[in-house]
C-alpha cells in the first residue's frame, strides 16, 4: 500500500476526525490491513478564509507547502488536506509538493455527477463560497450550484467558527434552517463543504440528501493508498 501524508491542524478536531474516518471506512480485519499515515498537525497555519477575503495578509500557502514537503521527505506518496478552503491553493500546493495532492472538491463534484445529481446546495466557509471553488467544479460536471443567502451564510459561518472551532455546542437549529433554504431553492443534495461541518454529521442524525466532502476525501485517500474500502461507503449520499 502507498503511504498517505496529511497536512493537518486546519482545524485540529477536523484532522482527528479525518483520521478516524480513514480507519472506520477501511475494510480491514487486522492492524496490518490499514494504510500507513503521516499526519503533520500545524494549527499555526494562518486562517485561509481571512486571507482569501483580504482580511489578513498572512498567506497560509507557504507553511502548507513546507508541511507537504516535510511529509514527502518522510515517505508520503499522496497528500490529503482535511480543510476544504485550503483547496483554494491547490495549484500552488501541487507545484510545490512532489506528490499528488488529492482534490477533495473536484472528487466530490465527480462523485455527484456519477450519481446523476444535477443541482447541489453548498454549505462552506465564506472563503470557499467567495472563491467559487465548488461552483466551478460542479459546473464543469454539469451540476448547478445553490448557495446560501446572506443570512444563511452568516449562520453557516457561526456554526463553523463560533460553535465547532470554538469547542462550543452546535446550534443545530441554524443547520436545519440553512438546509431548508437550500432545499427550497432546488438542491437535490447538500454538500457539507467544510470539514468542521463534518462533525455535525458525525454527532447528529441530519437525515437524507447530504454528502460530506471529507468522507469523499477519506474514500479517495483509501483507494489511492491501495487499501480496501468498506462496501457501505460506496454510497456517500445520506438516505
Amino acid at each position: 500500500m502507498k503511504r498517505l501524508g496529511v497536512i493537518g491542524g486546519l482545524g485540529p478536531i477536523a484532522t482527528a476526525y479525518f483520521y478516524e474516518l480513514i480507519i472506520r471506512m477501511t475494510k480491514a480485519e487486522i492492524d496490518q490491513e490499514h494504510i500507513e499515515m503521516l499526519i503533520y498537525s500545524k494549527p499555526s497555519i494562518p486562517d485561509r478564509t481571512d486571507y482569501i477575503l483580504g482580511k489578513s495578509s498572512e498567506n497560509p500557502v507557504y507553511p502548507m507547502v513546507e508541511s507537504g514537503r516535510l511529509l514527502v521527505g518522510m515517505g508520503a506518496e499522496n497528500i490529503a488536506i482535511p480543510c476544504i478552503t485550503a483547496h483554494y491553493f491547490h495549484t500552488i500546493l501541487s507545484e510545490g509538493i512532489k506528490a499528488p495532492v488529492i482534490h477533495a472538491i473536484k472528487e466530490t463534484a465527480h462523485y455527484l455527477k456519477a450519481k446523476g445529481i444535477h443541482c447541489a446546495g453548498i454549505m462552506a466557509t465564506e472563503g470557499t463560497i467567495h472563491s467559487g471553488l465548488f461552483q466551478e467544479e460542479l459546473s464543469e460536471c454539469g451540476i448547478h450550484s445553490i448557495l446560501p443567502n446572506e443570512e444563511s451564510q452568516r449562520e453557516v459561518s457561526e456554526l463553523i467558527y463560533k460553535n465547532i472551532k470554538a469547542n462550543q455546542p452546535v446550534e443545530y437549529d441554524k443547520f436545519e434552517k440553512v438546509s431548508e433554504q437550500l432545499r427550497q431553492n432546488g438542491a437535490q443534495v447538500i454538500i457539507l463543504g467544510c470539514t468542521e461541518l463534518s462533525l455535525i454529521k458525525r454527532d447528529y442524525n441530519i437525515g437524507a440528501g447530504y454528502i460530506d466532502a471529507m468522507e469523499v476525501l477519506a474514500m479517495r485517500s483509501i483507494i489511492l493508498s491501495e487499501a480496501k474500502l468498506k462496501e457501505e461507503y460506496l454510497s456517500l449520499i445520506t438516505e
